[in-house]
């Protein structure tokens, strides 16, 4: 089955042409025939041709939003050929990534008004990525209003979390009246990671534990116990957890009302300097960690510390959590490029037997890459987080099977 894949970004959007087929065993087994990406919506936006990891075309185009974007890819797509055939003549669906799926969805679905009406209800708790994913879903609708869209939600991999672990504590009556537990976020590219790991190992994903690292602008861990995630570090928003491009990740909740205090800012400032103005940028000026690396300041160098640590950290509480954890993988843009960070997580795990080979990690920057010593008792992999695969794969899933 031909899938056109949309994976909205808060200022961006990746789209795929994939075949995929729901005989494979997981999502690895899809191709890629067309991959391109729409970055910094407004003046400077730019759509890019991917040919692997490289970028093979850019050029300058004109994107205010999602919307625009939507319909900028699918008036690119309608002149591009693939085998001789017009693209979108050949494509059988599309599948749309949605952050926020709350307790409504337990995996993909099928979308009609019924699941539009539950993504818009999760729209406060997704302020920056519910909106756009209904946005391309529209945009869609009105270009190939017969194509089935199936919807896929970063937070369904989570459902398995034990209350222990989702349960905030604070008052239950209050939590519970009004749904405020943790969630999770990421779920398309923990799931995939999780999977692939296991076809490398050998292993039915069912009998592997393991934890997952999605490092990027937006960055969570994971730790699965027996292929279910048991823990993640993202809560009820994509702000809680590691420190990430330009959030802070998990910090005192009192510092929200010292931030509107000390700044005579409302909620929705403090929230502001938390999810735009922190992380990375607020540590180091600038929120990627290639740039980063290559400056030589203390500015810089604080902000790639602080980013390992918290990491590490996370690593460290799940290998406690989950002491039968055989492997750590590091994926998505950081996770698979970054021998640096990646040196600087493990380099405090040696405790639980993770040893890195040096060699093998600083050759490894893209693709997918064993990084263990053969001494190691934790295999070391990192390797691309390829949530496009997985979005195809769960749509050839439902449409197999009717929804």
């Amino acid at each position: 089955m031909r899938v056109l894949v949309f994976n909205p970004g808060s200022n961006s959007l990746k789209f795929q042409v994939i075949d995929a087929s729901a005989r494979e065993s997981s999502a690895s087994g899809g191709a890629i025939r067309l991959s391109a990406s729409i970055e910094n919506f407004g003046d400077d936006a730019t759509l890019a041709v991917m040919d692997g990891s490289v970028t093979a075309h850019e050029e300058r185009v004109s994107v205010a939003d999602m919307r625009a974007a939507t319909a900028k890819a699918l008036e690119w797509l309608n002149h591009r050929d693939i085998g001789g055939k017009q693209v979108l003549a050949t494509v059988q669906a599309v599948g749309v990534r949605v952050v926020h799926g709350g307790m409504h969805f337990a995996g993909a679905v099928l979308y009609d008004e019924d699941v539009r009406s539950r993504i818009e209800d999760l729209e406060e708790l997704a302020p920056l990525h519910n909106a756009t994913s209904l946005a391309i879903i529209d945009g869609v609708a009105r270009q190939m209003p017969s194509l089935p869209v199936v919807t896929t939600f970063d937070t369904a991999f989570h459902r398995t979390l034990p209350e222990v672990a989702w349960r905030y504590p604070i008052d239950r009556g209050i939590a519970d009246r009004h749904g405020l537990r943790k969630f999770g976020f990421h779920g398309v590219s923990h799931r995939y990671m999780a999977a692939r790991y296991a076809e490398l190992a050998g292993k039915r994903v069912e009998d592997v534990s393991l934890i997952t690292l999605h490092l990027e602008s937006g960055s969570s861990a994971c730790v699965i116990r027996n292929g279910k995630s048991v823990d993640t570090t993202m809560g009820i928003t994509p702000l809680e957890g590691l420190m990430m491009g330009t959030r802070s990740g998990s910090v005192d909740p009192a510092l929200v009302g010292l931030l509107m205090r000390k700044e005579r800012v409302g909620v929705e400032g403090a929230m502001e300097i938390l999810n735009k103005h922190s992380g990375l940028k607020g540590i180091g000026g600038n929120l990627d960690t290639r740039v980063l690396a290559k400056r030589d300041d203390e500015a810089a160098r604080l902000a790639l510390q602080m980013f390992s640590y918290r990491v590490r950290l996370a690593v460290g509480a799940y290998l406690a959590a989950v002491p039968q954890v055989e492997a750590i993988v590091f994926g998505a843009g950081i996770g698979e490029d970054s021998p640096a960070i990646r040196a600087a997580v493990c380099e405090g795990l040696r405790f639980a037997g993770a040893e890195l080979d040096e060699v093998a990690n600083n050759k490894a920057t893209s693709g997918e890459a064993l990084l263990s010593a053969g001494s190691s008792r934790l295999a070391l992999w990192s390797m691309p987080s390829h949530e496009s695969l997985q979005i195809a794969w769960e749509a050839a899933q439902v449409l197999q099977t009717g929804g």
